[in-house]
């Protein structure tokens, strides 16, 4: 099975989120295994005037795959005391909150791998992709998306109740191309050929 042409520890580093913290909770969840392949994934979002990013590292190493995931955020959101005299302005202390799992790849039940092609009336192998969503699924859960339902008639006015799909999910990650780079996307789809390998080698 063929490595990553990137180490772990760079893709870590280029993600830019607390590298040295993350790097080092990995690197101890792999237990002396080798990571072969890895997605490295930040992701940013606008919360009034808040900025918030969580960064999801997932490693494949030998027989197992390693989850982790990362956020931050003011530490009196965790109900912290707030030190006496302190002044008003002083910033607010900032935590870390980082989970880890490692799962054995024969335990992993779906692997999802949704792709997204740039002008598919000139499609060219060659060519990198739009973005791509993966979705690995390995207890079993599942995500219901719920729509309200309709018979079709545009005029209708009745209640119909609701539809909907359930969707295997423990993790899903969407990489786009505009936000990542294509270098990402490639790697992403890198990752799902050596889970795929592994999946099929570890499930015998």
């Amino acid at each position: 099975m063929g490595t990553s042409t990137v180490s772990l520890k760079a893709a870590i580093d280029r993600g830019g989120f607390y590298p040295s913290l993350v790097n080092h909770t990995v690197t101890e969840a792999l237990d002396g295994r080798a990571p072969e392949q890895q997605i490295v994934h930040v992701d940013t979002h606008f919360d009034y005037e808040e900025v918030h990013r969580h960064i999801t590292v997932v490693v494949l190493a030998e027989d197992v795959m390693v989850v982790a995931h990362l956020d931050d955020h003011d530490a009196e959101d965790d109900a912290a005391p707030h030190p006496e005299n302190t002044p008003a302005d002083t910033p607010a202390e900032v935590v870390a909150r980082i989970s880890t799992e490692v799962v054995p790849v024969a335990r992993i039940r779906s692997l999802i791998l949704s792709e997204v092609h740039r002008h598919p009336d000139r499609f060219d192998p060659q060519r990198g992709l739009a973005e791509v969503t993966l979705n690995i699924n390995w207890t079993g859960g599942a995500r219901f998306d719920s729509m309200p339902a309709d018979c079709g008639n545009p005029e209708c006015m009745a209640d119909h109740g609701d539809t909907g799909s359930f969707v295997p999910e423990d993790i899903t990650l969407r990489i786009a191309a505009t936000a990542e780079g294509d270098t990402a996307v490639d790697e992403a789809r890198s990752f799902v050929r050596a889970l795929r390998r592994a999946v099929v080698k570890f499930s015998r």
